[in-house]
């Protein structure tokens, strides 16, 4: 059986720099009837267990560090015995909210993780974050982002530990070199095309 994509939209508050803002999160389930990955455990943990139900988390993989990205991984990880996974770049940001808590393991760019059957690459993508990372499942013709690349531009640059030079990089020298059919499964809001946002990125400055 092929791995399937779910989708849950949670909702909670983004915190950094002394600023908060409410948001709306995606977190994205891949697997099948038996096992899944859970790609950013973002407020609800106990809303994400419950979609995952009886079936084995194989990991909590973070895109990157954002507290709105990540706090709901350790109590995820405590309900499911899933190990979190993060890229060692982004320990920085990830101990703004969890500096008593450690990450299980690491994310490499190039690194293939398999659940399902289904092989997701791991790419890094720093600029909203140095250690933010995509993951590409080329046999299911998506990738997701988190918030290195939404519908409509990179994500945001504005706040600590982000560059806006390096995440155009990112975008246009990795993700931009992925088919242009691949779907866009992003950390917030609507999903989009490879296609679609080159087409867009034209304008960006």
């Amino acid at each position: 059986m092929t791995a399937i994509v779910q989708n849950l939209v949670t909702s909670g508050v983004f915190e950094l720099d002394g600023g908060s803002w409410e948001v709306d999160n995606n977190v994205w389930i891949v697997g099948d009837e038996n096992e899944v990955l859970v790609i950013d455990a973002a407020h609800d943990a106990a809303a994400i267990a419950d979609i995952v139900g009886d079936r084995q988390v194989r990991a909590i993989v973070s895109t990157h560090g954002h507290n709105d990205h990540v706090n709901a991984a350790p109590e995820l990880a405590k309900r499911t015995g899933a190990p979190i996974l993060l890229h060692p770049e982004d320990r920085v940001v990830w101990d703004l909210t969890h500096p008593d808590r450690a990450p299980d393991g690491e994310l490499t760019d190039g690194q293939k993780v398999t659940v399902a059957g289904t092989e997701l690459r791991v790419i890094h993508t720093p600029g909203h974050a140095p250690g933010a990372v995509c993951l590409y499942a080329e046999s299911l013709g998506v990738v997701f982002t988190g918030d290195t690349l939404f519908h409509g531009g990179p994500g945001a640059t504005g706040r600590s530990y982000s560059d806006y030079p390096t995440i155009v990089k990112s975008i246009r020298e990795k993700l931009f070199a992925l088919p242009e059919a691949t779907s866009v499964r992003t950390g917030h809001g609507e999903s989009t095309t490879i296609g679609a946002e080159k087409t867009a990125s034209k304008d960006w400055d």
